[in-house]
């Protein structure tokens, strides 16, 4: 299983890859909120972007609004559910 920082760099990269951000990966926080005022700015269309790219790059599946809502929090909220998918998926 690949360490916390590796895996925030991954999704970062990923997120930028995929939405066409126009900021860089390393301009990113792992705090910083994903929507909303203050935010890096997403929108609808991201959102769905990126519930496919996890899906595609992590194998998480995100069932529900409410649950996007949760885990699309920020860099830290997404990684804390590819972990929590990964070792859910090692102790079956």
């Amino acid at each position: 299983m690949e360490d916390t920082n590796a895996l925030k760099e991954r999704i970062k990269t990923m997120m930028v890859d995929n939405l066409m951000l126009q900021v860089g990966a390393t301009e990113i926080g792992d705090d910083q909120l994903l929507f909303g005022p203050g935010s890096l700015g997403l929108d609808s269309v991201d959102a769905l972007q990126l519930v496919v790219a996890l899906d595609k790059n992590f194998g998480l599946k995100i069932p529900d609004p409410a649950a996007a809502k949760e885990i699309l929090q920020s860099v830290n909220t997404i990684v804390a559910a590819v972990q929590k998918k990964m070792s859910d998926a090692t102790t079956r």
